[in-house]
């Protein structure tokens, strides 16, 4: 596959292409990010861990403005924006200060991202192919030529060229996910969000849809924000892990160091509790 390119400018050199600075997201009384702070770089590939409700689902949710942060209760304080290509993400600039972005700038500023869901969200009155060219039409203005083109390669990638023209319900769901994987890269995304993407899927179709990942990860240069419970997957593919509980991170490291030597106990115990599943 080729190296992934965009003709969008990305953030300054040395700078994190996905920054959270001191982030809240509650639901109603439930406090769910708490001040969060983190960084990633261009072309880093972390990968988020922890028990269920500990807010690694709802970072990815937030970047795809699904959810929304809430905002500070101080308005003339820092803080508790994201950011993306150095860029104010989650909040527009207006008479020299941030406010929090309105429906039309997150619908512009979200086109660099891409996102694979648990569940495929395939349109099921499309073929596979119409499934991969449509929102390349529409929200990126190419011709139907070009969309199909860019289309069949990756299907090709994916493994799937020969189910151009299948329905959804025509195929497995492992096969469903691919085609989700390949409509997210048709968009020529800089960063790539992957929430529990083989959580839905039977066990014999996981390794499929992780070697896709795998080789996405391999050949191009885009920047990855992982959810999964699949640790063998996190430690082949990251550059970093994280391991979030209560909303917080407990500690990070390198795939080595936080699946063979973990310093907290918290980490420890999530780890043993997950590999002997």
């Amino acid at each position: 596959m080729p190296n992934h390119t965009s003709d969008r400018s990305g953030p300054a050199e040395g700078e994190p292409i996905i920054r959270f600075d001191r982030v809240n997201k509650s639901f109603g009384d439930l406090s769910v990010l708490n001040e969060l702070d983190f960084e990633v770089a261009p072309g880093e590939r972390v990968t988020l861990i922890g028990p269920s409700g500990s807010g690694k689902t709802t970072i990815l949710r937030l970047l795809m403005t699904l959810e929304r942060v809430t905002p500070v209760k101080d308005p003339d304080a820092d803080g508790g924006v994201i950011w993306v290509e150095g860029k104010p993400y989650s909040h527009m600039e207006k008479g020299g200060k941030l406010h929090v972005a309105n429906e039309r700038y997150l619908r512009r500023a979200r086109q660099k991202i891409g996102m694979v869901f648990q569940q495929f969200n395939l349109f099921p009155n499309m073929k596979v192919l119409r499934n991969v060219t449509e929102a390349q039409v529409h929200t990126l203005g190419r011709s139907k030529d070009e969309a199909e083109a860019k289309g069949r390669e990756l299907l090709e990638l994916v493994g799937l060229s020969e189910k151009v023209d299948n329905y959804p319900a025509q195929l497995s769901g492992g096969q469903q996910q691919r085609v989700a994987i390949a409509r997210a890269l048709a968009m020529d995304p800089d960063i790539l969000l992957l929430d529990e993407v083989t959580s839905a899927l039977d066990p014999e179709l996981v390794s499929d849809v992780l070697g896709v990942l795998r080789d996405v990860a391999a050949t191009t240069s885009i920047t990855m924000l992982i959810v999964t419970h699949e640790m063998g997957f996190a430690r082949d593919v990251s550059n970093r892990v994280m391991m979030f509980d209560n909303g917080r991170i407990v500690e990070q490291g390198t795939p080595e160091a936080m699946f063979s030597e973990p310093r907290e106990a918290r980490t420890q115990d999530f780890l043993r509790a997950v590999l002997a599943e």
